[in-house]
């Protein structure tokens, strides 16, 4: 059996995330400590406590990325299984590197939390934001954003994440301003998210080198599996490729339905690590195969007892 490891990014964050395993799990309480100590900050109280930092974007990153982490290795400690490939969506596929052995526990901490922070960098001050439209097909959407751009928008597709479920990026003003005419295009929703960047679109072209040069300093050489790139659709497996797919990443839409569509036939399922089942939802609309999500205790007894 072939499977495909999936990891899910921004937007999946909850207070008590990762909680039961933390719970349960000696080795989850280790990293959560060893996470703690590597960022210089609480990530007990950052995870399981109410607080104002877990949706700022620099500790949104770590957060999510620490919880997938804890989830593939109590996974892995309970039923051990080598994807056929791994992606993740937009922050995600950092943890899937992470994953594959191609940036450690403690230099992908440091890479999230500093991902996260230059984002917001980028952002400061430039009324950043993103918009979920629902109902539209993507070339009307592309057209739409094109001819916003024309009249001085600054509009952007930035994740395809299923037919008809398109988020866009730009500044919030210009975002805003477009939702009338775009139901009257026919969408059912157009809804600002709770973001202060903007994602996945030329707004990040400020923080390009920097990150590759991060990148430069963190990873590893070689990647134990192939990496499907977010931004390309191509695979890769080392830290050439992955430096400059990654920081492509930061500018380019995220291809998510796309990914999930050109690999199905080459596996028999999915497993998603990490808080909720986001992508397990998606799938569900994209997809004939099953996706299994590995979010808790329950659900990892569930995902082991599904694909023994």
């Amino acid at each position: 059996m072939k499977y495909a490891f999936i990891f899910p990014g921004q937007g999946s964050q909850s207070v008590g995330m990762g909680r039961d395993f933390y719970e349960n799990f000696s080795t989850a309480k280790e990293l959560v400590e060893q996470a703690s100590d590597t960022l210089g900050f609480d990530f007990k109280h950052l995870l399981f406590e109410e607080n104002d930092k877990l949706n700022l974007t620099q500790y949104t990153q770590p957060s999510i990325f620490l919880v997938s982490y804890i989830a593939h290795l109590v996974f892995q400690n309970e039923f051990h299984l080598l994807p056929s490939i791994a992606l993740g969506h937009s922050l995600g596929e950092v943890s899937a590197v992470a994953m594959a052995g191609g940036v450690g526990f403690e230099n992908a901490l440091k890479l999230t939390y500093q991902r996260g922070g230059l984002m917001a960098r980028a952002c400061e001050g430039k009324d950043a934001g993103m918009m979920v439209i629902v109902g539209l097909e993507d070339k009307v959407l592309e057209d739409f954003c094109s001819k916003a751009r024309e009249g001085g928008k600054s509009v952007w597709c930035a994740n395809y994440n299923g037919d008809g479920q398109v988020v866009l990026a730009g500044k919030k003003a210009d975002l805003s301003s477009l939702e009338s005419e775009l139901k009257a295009l026919g969408a059912k929703r157009a809804l600002l998210l709770s973001m202060s960047v903007a994602s996945h679109c030329p707004m990040l072209e400020s923080i390009c080198l920097e990150f590759e040069t991060l990148l430069q300093s963190l990873l590893e050489d070689e990647f134990a599996n192939p990496i499907l790139s977010n931004a390309t659709l191509q695979n890769y497996t080392n830290k050439e490729q992955a430096k400059t797919l990654l920081t492509q990443q930061l500018t380019m839409p995220v291809l998510y339905k796309q990914s999930i569509q050109k690999i199905s036939s080459e596996v028999d399922g999915f497993i998603e690590f990490g808080n909720g089942s986001v992508l397990k939802g998606l799938n569900k609309r994209l997809c004939d195969k099953p996706t299994y999500s590995v979010s808790d205790v329950a659900t990892l007894k569930d995902t082991i007892q599904s694909i023994k």
